[in-house]
């Protein structure tokens, strides 16, 4: 059985400046799965920067409200949305809220900080 609480789960700043907590991942939790689980958060008028990885990624709104961009399309984000980033997309996401926007974040194959790249 696997189990893990999210106050135990690291919190670090990803490259997109996003608040990342990793709840799920195989490398660091000695689980056999494809891919990785993460809890993020991005504060009140804050946005992730642009950036895309190798995998696909997605998106299930947990709180807040804000904007979702993948490559060229936009679209409101609000509590339970759920979003799909294709491998390679330019993604990012802002807060237009009032309270932090946080979300769950699942990238299949896991996860790779090496794989993740800022976009111009």
């Amino acid at each position: 059985m696997f189990h893990k609480k999210l106050k135990d789960a690291a919190l670090f700043i990803a490259k997109d400046h996003t608040a990342l907590r990793e709840i799920m991942h195989p490398d660091h939790d000695k689980i056999a799965i494809g891919y990785s689980i993460a809890h993020a958060s991005i504060g009140v008028g804050a946005a992730s920067l642009p950036h895309q990885l190798k995998s696909s990624e997605t998106y299930y709104i947990l709180e807040g409200n804000g904007k979702m961009y993948i490559d060229e399309e936009q679209k409101s984000v609000q509590k339970d949305d759920v979003f799909w980033v294709p491998p390679r997309a330019v993604q990012y996401l802002e807060n237009t809220g009032q309270k932090a926007l946080t979300f769950l974040c699942i990238v299949e194959p896991y996860w790779k900080d090496e794989e993740d790249q800022l976009s111009d």
